[in-house]
């Protein structure tokens, strides 16, 4: 009951964990988990109407709880890095398999020590983590949550971060190896993990609700988050397990989600920023009469982080449809928040193993929230709920610049970029009222128009292609324009009816004279503005979404002037 092989405060290092079985650890002794997990909202048996932060308070504070983290109990609880871990299993966990949750300093005995304040273990390398087994868990390895100083922790937050002198927090990072991992029959991921430079090699996963999740590190600022290699992944194995619910009787198998068994599952799940999946093959993701289900995928429904860098190569799929992305279902979420991110899923196909077409762009095109990047050159996969197109394709922007990011390409120190991350908390977890800004008024929204289609945005829920010609309406007074994540030379035409101002750029003559432009122009027509944007730099490496190459303001009335 409670983690079974314990590093307690985060102190212990240099130790070796080899071998060792756990099976069936509990979060107590009669009463059910009340877990914080990346549960899907179908998972969770929520009076009508209760928000999933209603658990948070019971689960860190409730009367039955003596550590907040017991009621995600794990069967190796993890909170220094600086340990071997090799050769283990964990088998039928409540919660976690092998949960690596973190602390800055040491903390429980050693707290506010000497030896704690110069110890850092949210920033020291992982020692050794190989030919380890999770099975039969809700997670089977999750690295991320990291423990606080009160024993709290959070879902996101800040994340590990492992420098080769843990004392400097903006000392080059190094990477991180895990190799020869099993991961099948976990109800939710086989592995979610939080970070940048992880590098996964020789991986076996299968029968997992979800594969493997990759969520970012250091804010994009890495030449990758994470790297899959050599691995091997199998939708539904010959295991069919011991169905017991009427639906996976039916079914003829065990389910990972016996409450959802339309689930769709998913092998590998692109999320933050850029990680890059190679020499790695797919077997077994086929759809049927019950649940979808594809090789490939982007999380479930994002917010955030969605980049168009993010890569596969040399992959192979055996009996397996290499792509899925699912409509919105709101019993399958549980990441999105009421956010729109997601719309910008795609996959760089670098080779042609997943499309058939190499240097190609997987896109979303599901219908509900289809791409403007997407025309009749296109190849449209209904049962992908994508398509496939070639070209140049990044993210376009009609809202202004983030504060977190220099758009130079240049950051503040890691330092900084952190203290803007952390927000105070309470003792159940949340954010202290103070902290908590009031909701800002939502933007009125854009609707793009091509070719007659119609594409419905808020700020930068779309990608764009290189050389297309793009009508925004909107009642916005003022837009700032901007794309990211383009080659040099590459350009969009926006037409802007209602618009009559540019804030830079050169103005032409005419709109022939605009097509032909070779750097950011506009031409006004009457009542209409019409602009071409036109990378004149690189992208800055590593690509980031939020880098912005090329920008422009744009005004319907004599604001720009004023200011």
């Amino acid at each position: 009951v409670g983690h079974c092989f314990f590093m307690e405060d985060g102190i212990e290092h240099g130790n070796q964990i080899l071998n060792n079985l756990a099976i069936q650890t509990k979060c107590h002794p009669t009463k059910d988990c009340v877990p914080q997990n990346l549960a899907a909202n179908g998972d969770l048996d929520l009076p009508k109407g209760q928000q999933r932060g209603a658990l948070r308070s019971v689960s860190f504070s409730g009367k039955d709880t003596l550590l907040p983290s017991d009621n995600t109990a794990a069967s190796f609880w993890i909170t220094n890095p600086d340990n071997t871990y090799r050769g283990n299993v964990a088998a039928g966990s409540d919660q976690a398999g092998f949960w690596l949750s973190i602390p800055e300093h040491p903390n429980g005995a050693f707290k506010d020590s000497e030896i704690s304040k110069a110890t850092w273990p949210r920033r020291m390398p992982l020692r050794e983590f190989k030919d380890n087994v999770a099975h039969s868990n809700f997670d089977g390895y999750m690295f991320d949550r990291n423990i606080e100083q009160d024993n709290t922790f959070v879902m996101a937050g800040t994340f590990y971060t492992p420098v080769a002198n843990p004392a400097d927090l903006d000392g080059k990072m190094v990477e991180t190896h895990l190799d020869n991992l099993t991961s099948y029959k976990n109800r939710n991921g086989g592995l979610w993990g939080r970070g940048a430079l992880y590098v996964f090699s020789n991986l076996k996963f299968a029968d997992n609700a979800i594969g493997l999740t990759q969520s970012g590190g250091d804010l994009g600022n890495q030449k990758y988050n994470s790297l899959l290699t050599h691995s091997l992944f199998v939708g539904e194995s010959d295991n069919k397990g011991n169905p017991g619910t009427p639906a996976e009787i039916a079914y003829g198998r065990s389910l990972p989600k016996p409450k959802i068994p339309d689930f769709p599952i998913r092998g590998y799940e692109y999320y933050d920023y850029r990680n890059e999946v190679a020499d790695t093959k797919f077997v077994n993701f086929q759809d049927n009469a019950v649940r979808k289900t594809g090789a490939l995928s982007w999380l479930l429904y994002t917010s955030a982080g969605v980049t168009t860098a993010s890569t596969i190569e040399r992959a192979t799929f055996v009996n397996a449809k290499p792509v899925y992305f699912p409509k919105y279902d709101a019993r399958f979420d549980n990441d999105n928040r009421g956010g729109l991110g997601y719309r910008t899923s795609s996959i760089h196909d670098l080779d042609g193993s997943v499309t058939g077409v190499r240097n190609s762009q997987i896109i979303l095109n599901n219908g509900e929230n289809d791409s403007v990047a997407t025309d009749k050159t296109c190849k449209i996969e209904p049962t992908w709920n994508a398509a496939v197109c070639t070209g140049d394709v990044g993210l376009p922007y009609f809202a202004g610049p983030s504060a977190a990011i220099d758009f130079k390409g240049t950051r503040t120190s890691r330092q900084e970029a952190f203290r803007a991350l952390l927000v105070p908390q309470t003792a159940g977890g949340r954010a202290a009222p103070a902290a908590r800004a009031a909701p800002a008024a939502p933007p009125k929204p854009v609707v793009l128009i091509r070719d007659g289609k119609e594409f419905h945005v808020t700020g930068s829920q779309s990608t764009v292609r290189s050389g297309a010609e793009i009508e925004v309406k909107t009642e916005r007074p003022e837009v700032d324009l901007g794309m990211s994540e383009m080659d040099l030379g590459s350009w969009v035409i926006f037409k802007m009816p209602g618009f009559t101002k540019a804030a830079s750029g050169t103005q032409q003559s005419s709109l022939d004279a605009l097509r032909k432009a070779k750097e950011t122009s506009y031409f006004k027509d009457g009542d209409t503005l019409w602009v071409k944007m036109v990378v004149n730099q690189p992208p800055v490496l590593p690509i980031h979404p939020e880098r912005i190459q090329a920008s422009i303001k744009v005004s319907k009335s004599q604001l720009l002037a004023a200011r």
